[in-house]
């Protein structure tokens, strides 16, 4: 309307403009046009600005700051409860398991956030779920392997049942944990290999955790002829983890133990069972079976082991055969 207005007025002294000398016509003709482009400028300007102001309602001014005191109170709310959480939280589980439960609820506080905010102002959200919910769905028959490691690495992380540091073993795959995540844990050999386990693997099999306890059980076997006396065997090897230093001898629930335990092929069957710290498995394994030969040698005690006789034929020796027809 405006628009219009304006230009009815500059059709009006174009007009009059007709009727003035020529001189003068031209000089208000092109001063007339230099105003009317001025205005038309101004005017658009001022168009813009009602455009927008047109938006500026009590509605939305109630709308907005709604939802700026909204955010300010799930702040409060979710920074309490992420304090909450975390306290009790490091009670329980490793730092490591903090920090992943504390970006969980940091995630759900932001979604909740958007979502109060887009309903505040009218947005439906049903066909963005419907969208999400397909979309979840194909992506998870695209990516089963990995959603089924991300679940695998959330029990891991709540079970407690490794930290970065423990000797553990799994599918015959043994090494210290150097990283624990949701999708894989990291390990190192013996060897100083890095090998990388999927989360489902160690939940799909048997986890050994060397780490857990203090002492570790070492099971020593050994045979002795038939013609041994076993009497004498048993004490003599029962003499055996007094001589090692890194057996436990002093602690009444670690007591070593000799067991007579079955008949062999080529002999009976003995364990010495012993236990030791954690730290001194491997050591302790040497010294054990060092002192055993040691000591068995020292009292004539024999430990019987395969032998294969080889016997050379010479063409004497080999018996002639004769064939019938």
């Amino acid at each position: 309307m405006l628009k219009k207005i304006f230009t009815v007025v500059i059709s009006f002294f174009a007009i009059f403009s007709v009727f003035a000398d020529e001189a003068e016509a031209s000089s208000a003709t092109d001063t007339l046009a230099s105003v009317g482009k001025g205005a038309l400028e101004e005017l658009n300007h001022v168009i813009h600005i009602s455009e927008f102001a047109k938006y500026i309602t009590l509605d939305n001014i109630i709308k907005v700051t709604t939802s700026v005191i909204a955010i300010i109170i799930f702040w409060l709310i979710y920074r309490l409860i992420r304090h909450l959480v975390k306290r009790g939280a490091s009670k329980k589980f490793e730092p490591k398991t903090v920090k992943i439960i504390s970006r969980a609820i940091a995630y759900c506080f932001y979604v909740i956030i958007v979502v109060y905010i887009l309903g505040l102002f009218g947005i439906e959200l049903t066909a963005v779920w419907g969208a999400a919910g397909v979309a979840g769905v194909a992506i998870g028959f695209a990516a089963q392997t990995t959603v089924s490691n991300f679940i695998s690495g959330i029990f891991i992380v709540t079970e407690k049942t490794m930290k970065i540091g423990d000797f553990i073993e799994v599918d015959g795959v043994s090494g210290t944990v150097d990283k624990v995540g949701l999708l894989s844990i990291k390990v190192h050999t013996v060897d100083n290999q890095l090998i990388r386990i999927p989360s489902s693997a160690i939940i799909n099999t048997k986890l050994k955790n060397y780490s857990t306890y203090d002492y570790r059980r070492y099971v020593f076997d050994v045979s002795v002829d038939y013609s041994t006396d076993l009497d004498k065997a048993v004490e003599v090897l029962g003499t055996v983890p007094s001589k090692c230093s890194l057996v436990v001898t002093d602690n009444p629930d670690y007591p070593p133990k000799v067991l007579l335990t079955d008949c062999r092929d080529s002999g009976i069957g003995m364990n010495l069972i012993v236990w030791c710290k954690r730290a001194d498995f491997f050591d302790m394994k040497t010294e054990v079976c060092l002192n055993v030969v040691k000591a068995f040698n020292e009292n004539g005690i024999n430990i019987p082991y395969n032998r294969i006789d080889v016997s050379v034929l010479t063409d004497k020796t080999i018996p002639s055969l004769s064939f019938k027809s």
